[in-house]
């Protein structure tokens, strides 16, 4: 899909017009946009196809006419029939006097700059639309850093409270996952701005030195997240299997005095019941006896289970 937006007395707005001052959005484009953009602005079609390839690393390039760049923003998929994150690559190509961003999907962190609720936002300003484009990835990160921990700290909470279902290992190798392709994007994205500060083909004006800055510190903050949280995570599943294998234990104890408790009667009735004299089985001839032997077996029984009761064995 291809959209053109230019910026008119602080208003932006929807145009059909290839000119200067625009802002070309292509989202998931087809080959035929590809290369209407690619003949229209002097773009090499390889560029915008590579962009495609959720594969590509990011970078920044100097060609013949523009510079492109290339970062990696947060996306939603389904992995295991739920919600999971990973991440994509976004381009953008910056030349003499327009902006061209590409994207495999639409981008709710471009469709910000769409409904402006990204302010001060002007298809004209070029280095100003990158740094408060990187911004908004650095911050979406966060956010989405966020409701991962919030996720985790439910399935802990859920564990420690001894409700822990089925699914909620799979949960965390998710969140886990999630963690490990932000970790990886997030550091290569903090190598392109360390690139872009130093780049001198890009023009710095002075006022967008403080945003410069806050795109570095946002960043770098959801770096240190990211590091912060995997630490975390390892440790939520080390308690979860902890507490599966202590409940597994308990079941096995459990079962084990059961067995043994079970196998005093097993033992007794087997005796009783083997072909011998009756002179010589206790109580066999008396009027009560199989009642007493019922009740002595009984408190044998009993008296096993508070002899274990009091070892901790149950």
């Amino acid at each position: 899909m291809l959209k053109i937006y230019k910026t008119r007395n602080g208003i932006l707005s929807e145009t059909t017009e290839h000119e200067e001052g625009v802002w070309v959005d292509l989202a998931n484009p087809s080959p035929e946009e590809i290369n209407t953009i690619a003949e229209q602005y002097k773009i090499d079609a390889d560029d915008i196809i590579a962009i495609l390839d959720d594969e590509e690393t990011s970078r920044v390039e100097q060609s013949e006419g523009y510079t492109f760049i290339l970062v990696d923003i947060p996306s939603e998929e389904v992995r295991h029939d739920r919600a999971a994150y990973t991440t994509i690559p976004l381009g953008v190509f910056l030349t003499k006097h327009n902006i061209i961003t590409v994207c495999a999907e639409q981008s709710d962190i471009l469709s910000s700059f769409i409904k402006r609720t990204n302010q001060s936002f002007s298809t004209k300003k070029q280095t100003r639309f990158v740094y408060q484009l990187l911004y908004a990835v650095a911050v979406e990160y966060q956010r989405l850093l966020r409701y991962i921990d919030r996720t985790r700290k439910d399935i802990e909470n859920r564990a420690i409270n001894n409700k822990t279902e089925d699914t909620d290992l799979i949960d965390l190798h998710e969140l886990e996952s999630n963690l490990v392709y932000f970790t990886a994007s997030l550091k290569s994205n903090m190598l392109v701005i360390d690139r872009l500060v130093r780049y001198e083909r890009i023009k710095h004006y002075s006022e967008d030195t403080e945003l410069l800055d806050d795109v570095v510190i946002e960043n770098q903050q959801a770096v240190e997240m990211t590091d912060i949280y995997i630490n975390i995570m390892h440790g939520s599943r080390e308690l979860i299997s902890n507490i599966i294998n202590d409940k597994l234990n308990r079941v096995m104890k459990l079962l084990t005095a059961i067995t043994l408790v079970m196998g005093i009667p097993t033992i007794i009735s087997g005796i009783y019941g083997m072909n011998v004299d009756g002179r010589w089985m206790p109580l066999s001839e008396t009027a009560h006896g199989f009642g007493i032997i019922c009740i002595g077996t009984a408190v044998i029984c009993i008296l096993v289970l508070i002899i274990m009761k009091k070892r901790k064995l149950l």
